[in-house]
This record gives C-alpha cells, sequence and structure tokens, in this order.
C-alpha cells in the first residue's frame, strides 16, 4: 500500500506500525527496532519530552554521532511538533555555544563521549540549555508511560538544520514535515524506477545526521517503510559492513566511494544487492565511474544536486546518463526531479537564454520554510518561492544543469569571469593530481590571477610547470592557472566542502577587501 499521501512523521509512523509491524525500521550495530516496537517507544520518547517541558514549537538539539537513539529522538519530537537541531559533533565548543543559543533549545541531548565538548559550549552562554546524557534519557523512556498527544501537521517546523556557515555564522533552515515528504508524491506518479521501493530494501545511513546527506536519509527510510541500518560515522569498513548486512542503497560523496571499492576488504565483500548508489557533492571522475562499475556491477549510479535549504535534491542525473565511455552529461547534477523547477537567471532576476551562465533558482515544495530569525536572509534568498542556490551554473537545451561553481567563488581576470571548478576539473585528470582547489589571488595588472592549491597522489611529485602546461591544453588561456602551489592536504568543512576562503585568505592579508 502507497504511503504517498502521508505527509507527516506521526501519520507515516502509525500507517507503517499498521502495515508493516515487524519489519525492521532502525537498527545499529545489530540492536533493531521493528514499526510496531517505534510506534509505540516513541510516544514514550513524548512522555519523556513532556516531562523536560518541551512542547510544540520548543527546540531540542542532539550532540553526537550518527545514533539510532538520534533517529528515535528526532522521529517523536517530529510527530509532537517539537524541531530537531542536530549539531555536528566536529564543531568547536564555540560554534556549538552559537548554534544552541541561536535555537534556544530547552534540552540538548548528547550521546556518549561528548560531555566535556557539551560542557565546555553550554559555559560560554548566559542561558544553557538543560543536557541529558544518553543513559539518562533511555532510563526515562523506559519507565516512561506511552503519551497521546496533538500530532503536528504538514507545515509545521519539525527539523532545523545550520548551513556550513563558510562566511559568518551559520543560518539554521528550518524545515517542515511538508518540506520532507511532499516532493514523494510526483515522484511516484513520474513512475522512475528508483523512487519505487521493495518491501525487503535497506539503505545505509553514515554521513553525519547534522546534515541532510544524514538525516535524510533517515527520512527517506521512514517515508518508504523500509530498514534503516544507522552507523556512527562513515568508514570504509563500516559501508563494506553493510553490504554484507543487505543494504541495497546508499549515499555518499566520490572521495568516499573510492575509498570504499579500493579496501582491500571489497574484492571479496557481495555488493549483487545494491540496486543504487548515490552520490553527491561533486560530478564523478570517469575513472572512479568504471572502477565503481566494476565493484558494483549490478547497481544504478545516480548523482544527487541539492541544498540544505531545499531539504536535499533538486536535480538528479539518472543511471542511464552515466556511462563507461563518458559523455558531456556526466559533467551535470543531471535535470530537476519531478515536482522541482529549476531556473538560471541574471543578476535582474529574469531568465537566461541556455548556455549562458548565471544563478541557479529553484521552486519547490521542498523549499525550506526560511532562516531561523533571520528575516532579511530570508527575504533576500526565498523570492516569490523561489530558492536562489548561489551556485553560478548553465542550463543546455535538454534542461541539464551543469554546476560552474558557487558564485562568490567566481575569479574576475582581466574582465573575463573564470569558475573554479571549471579549472579544477581540468587539472583533476593529471596523473599526479589527488585534490586540486583553484582561487583568486591578487595581480596588478589583471586585478586577480588563478591559483592552482594541488594535494599530490601518494607516491607521486607535481611539477606546478607540468600542470600549467596541462591545464593549458585544456581551457582558454586566462582560465589556466599563472602559479601552482603544492600543498599536503585541503582545509574542509565540517560538511567535508573545500574551503577556498582559507587558501585564498594569506594572499589578501593588509588589503581593504579580497577581490580586484
Amino acid at each position: 500500500m502507497s504511503a504517498t499521501d502521508k505527509l507527516t512523521f506521526d501519520e507515516l509512523m502509525r500507517h507503517w506500525a499498521e502495515e508493516k509491524p515487524d519489519t525492521v525500521a532502525l537498527e545499529q550495530d545489530g540492536n533493531a527496532l521493528t514499526f510496531s516496537e517505534l510506534e509505540l517507544r516513541s510516544r514514550k520518547i513524548v512522555a519523556m519530552l513532556g516531562a523536560h517541558g518541551v512542547a510544540k514549537g520548543d527546540r531540542i538539539a542532539w550532540l553526537g554521532k550518527n545514533a539510532r537513539h538520534y533517529f528515535e529522538l528526532f522521529y517523536s519530537a517530529a510527530r509532537l511538533g517539537a524541531v530537531m537541531v542536530p549539531i555536528g559533533w566536529r564543531l568547536a565548543a564555540p560554534e556549538i555555544a552559537y548554534i544552541l543559543g541561536d535555537t534556544g533549545a530547552k534540552v540538548l541531548f548528547i550521546d556518549n563521549g561528548f560531555d566535556e565538548l557539551a560542557a565546555k559550549a553550554c559555559g560560554q552562554m548566559e542561558s544553557a540549555p538543560e543536557v541529558v546524557d544518553t543513559p539518562s534519557a533511555l532510563a526515562e523512556i523506559e519507565a516512561a508511560a506511552p503519551a497521546d498527544f496533538d500530532p503536528a501537521g504538514p507545515d509545521d517546523a519539525i527539523l532545523q538544520l545550520y548551513t556550513s556557515g563558510t562566511t559568518g555564522n551559520p543560518k539554521g533552515a528550518v524545515l517542515t514535515n511538508a518540506n520532507l515528504f511532499s516532493l514523494r508524491v510526483p515522484a511516484e506518479e513520474a513512475a522512475q524506477p528508483w523512487s519505487s521501493w521493495d518491501d525487503d530494501e535497506a539503505i545505509l545511513v553514515c554521513m553525519p545526521c547534522a546534515h541532510i546527506g544524514g538525516t535524510g536519509l533517515g527520512i527517506m527510510a521512514m517515508a518508504a517503510g523500509i530498514r534503516a541500518i544507522v552507523q556512527a560515522e562513515f568508514t570504509p569498513d563500516g559501508v563494506l559492513d553493510g553490504f554484507e548486512q543487505g543494504i541495497t542503497r546508499l549515499f555518499i560523496v566520490p572521495a568516499a566511494l573510492q575509498m570504499v571499492i579500493q579496501h582491500p576488504r571489497a574484492k571479496d565483500t557481495d555488493m549483487s544487492g545494491v540496486k543504487y548508489v548515490m552520490y553527491g557533492a561533486a560530478p564523478i571522475p570517469l575513472d572512479l565511474l568504471r572502477e565503481a562499475v566494476q565493484t558494483i556491477p549490478d547497481a544504478g549510479f545516480l548523482q544527487c544536486y541539492g541544498m540544505t535549504e531545499t531539504t536535499g535534491t533538486i536535480a538528479m542525473l539518472p543511471p542511464e546518463d552515466h556511462s563507461l565511455e563518458g559523455n558531456q552529461r556526466m559533467k551535470s547534477a543531471g535535470k530537476a526531479v519531478p515536482g522541482a523547477e529549476l531556473k538560471v537567471v541574471g543578476e535582474d532576476g529574469e531568465e537566461l537564454p541556455r548556455g549562458e551562465v548565471g544563478e541557479l533558482i529553484c521552486k519547490s515544495p521542498s523549499n525550506m520554510a526560511g532562516y531561523w530569525n533571520l528575516p532579511e536572509a530570508t527575504s533576500s534568498s526565498l523570492i516569490d518561492g523561489w530558492m536562489h542556490t548561489g551556485d553560478a551554473a548553465y542550463m543546455d537545451e535538454d534542461g541539464y544543469v551543469f554546476i560552474q561553481d558557487r558564485i562568490k567563488d567566481m575569479i574576475i581576470s582581466g574582465g573575463e569571469n573564470v569558475y573554479p571548478a571549471q579549472v579544477e576539473s581540468a587539472i583533476y585528470g593529471h596523473p599526479a593530481v589527488a585534490e586540486v582547489a583553484v582561487v583568486g589571488v591578487p595581480d596588478d595588472t589583471w586585478g586577480e590571477a588563478v591559483k592552482a592549491c594541488v594535494v599530490p597522489k601518494l607516491g607521486s611529485e607535481v611539477d606546478p610547470a607540468d600542470i600549467i602546461a596541462f591545464t593549458r591544453e585544456r581551457l582558454a588561456g586566462f582560465k589556466v592557472p599563472k602559479t601552482v602551489d603544492v600543498i599536503e592536504v585541503m582545509p574542509r568543512n565540517a560538511s567535508g566542502k573545500i574551503l577556498r576562503r582559507e587558501l585564498r585568505a594569506p594572499y589578501w592579508e593588509g588589503r581593504d577587501r579580497a577581490v580586484n
């Protein structure tokens, strides 16, 4: 029976408890809960939350790695209409204190091993939340009687995810039940194979729960009524364990996928049950696709493009557009998913002709309700129902979107726009290059000059002159790096994005502004 007409966690949890009571809903390290057990336990968690003064509209926070307990708390709070705020466990205490203060969270739930970090963060706050550790919460849940409650509706907020904050403080994107579940209806109507699920499927949740790529997989499992296998964090061994436990789908970034398929265990692990490998954050390099298809031969590969503010995927590159010979479409982020509309607009907000680079914007029922307590940031990002992604892109005649870069990362050299991602893509093919990031640095003649920062492959040496010559064969002269820095490691934020800002900063010190 289809559950696509269900638009809230409460409806879905009741539905699956009735339809599939004995199917495992959540498991971690062999400890499993069926849908009927989860529904009952969830009402006990609602009672526990009530005992801590948590009501509809209140914020609660989670500090820890992925855990079955986190998903139980999130699902249960969502039924009630309390808003879960998962906090990245790699953040520093001041960053955690900022998020807790910004949310006004009533309770901070902490996983084992995070007592010291939580205490440090709360110690920096004037009004800190109540802190409840996992053993205490579990004991309270066991002792509680199942509660009756008024369930949250489709338009009630239930999840608040903080964007990466590559500039300034992070912003809390507020997501409702409808944001999370509305796109399932057009997806099912479009009858795409990857939008239907068999009863015996299982999805792996190993990306961080503080990001839509982590929590979103738990949401997907609940929507489909299938098993979610939760792992504390990504490890290649963990993913290989997941294959052995019967996962049929996973979401992974290309760099992590490479670690999995090149692991010594990979050749002896049965991956024949995997139906779809979803990946995002970057296009898949052709060599990696070839290796992945050899290792996971029965899987379809789906590139997913989206952002926190759009509740995840709004464009997708389907399996049929992946070819082992390579093609132009593999450099794209795919086309709009059913129910979402994408446009590329100029600075005046008008749609640009196909092929011209502008800002990608999206209209979708999955667009966030807004940024928490930031009306100006909301109104400048959500305009007439269109979410402005901040990504520079163009669209081809068939509607495929080609992301060029973050707009703010654009380099202007001699009046020409250079998009770092395009230069990086060219350099990435060099046999000695493991990772590359391209930034703009001051140039007295051209305003800005293109600089490449390169991490060599293990056992390889990078010759800057060779990189420049290699790139010159592939790109227009004004896009070719003037200089190349060889570095040991890329600076990254908690979600794994390369921080170009940190690479640029030393070159702009002492100047009034960071562009010329």
